[in-house]
């Protein structure tokens, strides 16, 4: 069982930067697969980030592809996204998420199995 919680969501304005953490509370992220995702209001959850956990590649949702970057501290239990040129279209709850998908489902929100209670960001125009 993970337990993972986010944080460093808020009110924001165009233009701006902020920085999502999520940690394990009780235990490691051992092998898992780490994600974000995001959802607003009325619409279904987005795919935004993933990190394996041997590092390598990182995934990104083609909407924060050159904006955003996920990164993991394995020492540390946690990930972090680093969210750059924030657009109101960024407004979102955004989701930590742990799982073992498989390269070709790493964008399924379906493909994780643990996942935190989400942060809001809110970007004001």
């Amino acid at each position: 069982q993970v337990q993972l919680v986010e944080s460093g969501g808020q009110l924001v304005q165009t233009g701006d930067s902020l920085r999502l953490s999520c940690t394990a509370s009780d235990g490691t992220f051992g092998d898992y697969t780490l994600a974000w995702f995001r959802q607003a209001p009325g619409k279904e959850r987005e795919f935004v980030a993933a990190r394996r956990w041997g590092g390598g590649y990182p995934y990104y949702g083609d909407s924060v592809k050159g904006r955003f970057t996920i990164s993991r501290d394995n020492v540390k239990n946690t990930v972090f996204l680093q969210m750059d040129s924030l657009q109101p279209s960024d407004t979102a709850v955004y989701y930590c998420a742990a799982g073992r998908p498989i390269v070709s489902s790493i964008r399924m929100s379906s493909s994780y199995y643990y996942w935190g209670q989400g942060t809001q960001v809110t970007v004001s125009s």
